[in-house]
């Protein structure tokens, strides 16, 4: 054997010894720590080979962050037209939503507010960003719109754009119930779904726009 070879075959003999001392837990970087701290000096990447050909691996612990506080945020809300049913006259139900639309390969977020018994869309939002300040947005444009009115049903989904406080301060400023899908149901909001499919069949698949300006200007039309 080379004198390599024995060195390397005296230093596993340590680094076993630690490993096992260990109780199988160290990988590594703590053996190579561990033979440092004894006065041995050797390469990190040393210590890792000679591990790796004894087959010397580490317990790994795989952390698990619980978040019940988060699951149970997503879980808050009712869907109120399972009550009401749907809306029998104007102002009494609101549905709203977001989509993707994309502008010379870069992402555009459509909010939009829409009476779900005119089938009206009352108030609508455009932007590079998607968050709580679009859907916001749209909301205000409604209720402007429609000149501030009280006790309307606003459904939604029950993504952070809605569920988060922005939004929702507003719906209590302005007297306004929130509902949301229930989880695992998209189809609880189908006006604003078939509303987006007919959007992109109608006006967006098949064309390009050059800027969000000219987007935005084709849906004001």
């Amino acid at each position: 054997m080379s004198q390599r070879a024995l060195d390397d075959e005296g230093l596993l003999k340590k680094i076993k010894e630690i490993f096992i001392a260990s109780k199988g837990r160290y990988g590594s970087p703590r053996v190579f720590k561990s033979l440092l701290a004894a006065g041995i000096a050797v390469g990190r990447k040393r210590v890792e080979r000679l591990m790796k050909a004894a087959n010397l691996r580490g317990r790994v612990v795989r952390v698990t962050r619980r978040m019940p506080a988060f699951r149970d945020f997503i879980k808050k809300g009712k869907n109120h037209l399972l009550e009401v049913g749907n809306a029998t006259k104007l102002d009494a139900v609101w549905v709203a939503d977001i989509t993707y639309l994309k502008v010379k390969g870069r992402w555009q977020y459509l909010a939009t507010v829409m009476d779900q018994y005119s089938r009206r869309i009352l108030g609508w939002s455009l932007s590079e960003a998607r968050n709580m300040r679009l859907s916001v947005s749209a909301l205000m444009y409604a209720l402007k719109k429609r000149n501030y009115p009280k006790d309307v049903i606003v459904h939604t989904d029950r993504g952070i754009e809605y569920t988060g406080y922005l939004f929702q301060e507003t719906l209590v400023k302005y007297g306004l119930t929130h509902s949301v899908n229930r989880p695992g149901h998209c189809t609880d909001n189908a006006f604003m779904e078939s509303f987006y499919h007919s959007l992109k069949a109608e006006l967006i698949r098949g064309t390009s726009f050059n800027s969000a300006t000219e987007l935005r200007k084709e849906l004001k039309c």
